[in-house]
């Protein structure tokens, strides 16, 4: 069975209807960063705050232990990375799985399988 990490902007897309073709069929984990970033957008209304939820409860949370710690720390250092985006490659690469994301910088650590996905463009107005 496949198994993937969903990266906060996969997430954010599949929930908007931006995504352009469906998830890859398999097991999804998110990390405990992305929880966090989801659920704490200052203008979250209830109804969007439960969709996250829902959601949520469907994949496996991975929570911030000793070997993610390490690895975000050691990425950081080495790319520069934002601490949440070290946090979730970090999750990505101790568990061994493909990371889901749209986020170009993530793809310059060479040893992060990272996936990007086809989204729809925003209608501009």
């Amino acid at each position: 069975m496949n198994q993937f990490l969903l990266d906060t902007n996969i997430i954010l897309y599949l929930l908007g209807g931006r995504l352009a073709e469906p998830l890859p069929e398999g097991h999804y984990y998110v990390s405990v960063m992305t929880e966090i970033e989801l659920l704490s957008y200052p203008v979250l209304d209830t109804q969007a705050e439960q969709q996250i939820r829902d959601f949520l409860t469907q994949l496996t949370l991975i929570n911030l232990d000793e070997p993610i710690k390490t690895k975000a720390i050691q990425l950081r250092r080495q790319h520069t990375l934002k601490l949440p985006d070290a946090i979730i490659a970090a999750t990505a690469l101790t568990l061994n799985v493909p990371l889901l994301s749209n986020d170009l910088r993530l793809n310059r650590i060479y040893d992060l399988d990272c996936r990007q996905l086809k989204i729809f463009d925003l209608p501009t107005s």
